[in-house]
C-alpha cells in the first residue's frame, strides 16, 4: 500500500499542518481523528487495515490531517466563542489547502470528497458535508457527538450556531436546503452498547432533523453489545466504504 507523510502549510492555522495519506488510486475521502487525536490515529487503531482492501485495490484513498480540537471545542477555560473562532482557522485550512492538495494528488481539480471519522471526527464529517456539500458528497459519521454546545457549552455566538448541526439544521430553507439535497448523502452510525450514549441520543436527534427536511442519509444502530471503541469503527467502516466503494 502506498502510504505518504506530507506536512501542509496553514496561514489560517500559523503553522505546518501533518498529513498522511494512503492509497495510490481511487476516490479520494478525508478521515478525521477522534477528539483530540492525530493524524495516525486511523492508521494506529486499525482503520486502515479494515479498509486496506479497498485501498490497494484503487478503490479510495484516504488522506488523514491531525485534529485542531485541542485548541477549539475541547480547550478548557476557553469561552465557546473563541473556541469555534479557532476550529474556523481548521475549516479554512481544510477548505483552502487540504481540498486543493487532494485535489492536485487526484490529478482532478474538480473532485469531489467523501468524508469520515468516529467521535468528534464523525462531528466533523457531518458538519463539513452539510455545510459544503459541493465540495463533500458523502459522510461516514461513526458515533458522533452532533450538538458541539454540550461539548463546549452553551453559546449564542453566530460562530457556535453555524457549527452546531443540530442548531442550524432545523432552519436550513429554500435554496440552502435545497443545495444540500442535491449534493450530500450522510450515514449516521452508533450503537447502544457502552458508551454511546450520548452519541445515541445526538445520533437519533440529528437524523430525525435530516429526515424531516428530506436530507438523504442512512441512519444504522448498531446492536447493545456494540461499544464505544476502535473495534466497532473498524467493523463499521468496513461494512458501509464496503458497500459504497467496493
Amino acid at each position: 500500500m502506498q502510504r505518504r507523510y506530507e506536512l501542509i502549510n496553514s496561514l489560517a492555522i500559523g503553522r505546518p499542518m501533518q498529513v498522511l495519506a494512503f492509497g495510490h488510486y481511487g476516490a479520494p475521502v478525508i478521515a478525521f481523528p477522534s477528539g483530540g487525536g492525530q493524524f495516525f490515529d486511523f492508521e494506529s487503531n486499525g482503520m486502515i487495515t479494515a479498509v486496506a482492501p479497498l485501498i490497494e485495490a484503487g478503490k479510495i484513498k484516504i488522506y488523514c490531517p491531525e485534529s485542531l480540537d485541542n485548541e477549539s471545542w475541547l480547550k478548557q477555560g476557553v469561552d465557546p466563542h473563541w473556541r469555534a473562532v479557532r476550529h474556523n482557522a481548521y475549516q479554512d485550512f481544510i477548505l483552502y489547502d487540504l481540498v486543493p492538495a487532494i485535489r492536485a494528488d487526484c490529478h482532478d481539480e474538480n473532485i469531489r470528497i467523501a468524508l469520515t471519522g468516529a467521535s468528534l471526527g464523525a462531528y466533523h464529517a457531518a458538519n463539513f458535508a452539510l455545510k459544503f456539500p459541493h465540495l463533500f458528497h458523502y459522510a461516514l459519521c461513526m458515533s458522533g457527538r452532533y450538538d458541539i454546545e454540550l461539548v463546549c457549552g452553551h453559546s449564542g455566538s453566530e460562530e457556535v450556531y453555524f457549527n452546531n448541526p443540530v442548531a442550524y439544521v432545523p432552519n436550513l430553507h429554500d435554496e440552502a436546503l435545497e443545495h444540500v439535497r442535491r449534493n450530500t448523502h450522510l450515514v449516521l452510525v452508533c450503537g447502544q452498547g457502552a458508551w454511546e450514549e450520548k452519541c445515541l441520543r445526538d445520533t437519533h436527534r440529528l437524523a430525525d432533523q435530516l429526515a424531516e427536511k428530506s436530507i438523504s442519509h442512512e441512519r444504522d444502530i448498531w446492536g447493545y453489545d456494540v461499544e464505544h471503541h476502535w473495534f466497532w469503527w473498524r467493523q463499521q467502516i468496513a461494512h458501509h466504504f464496503g458497500k459504497t466503494f467496493g
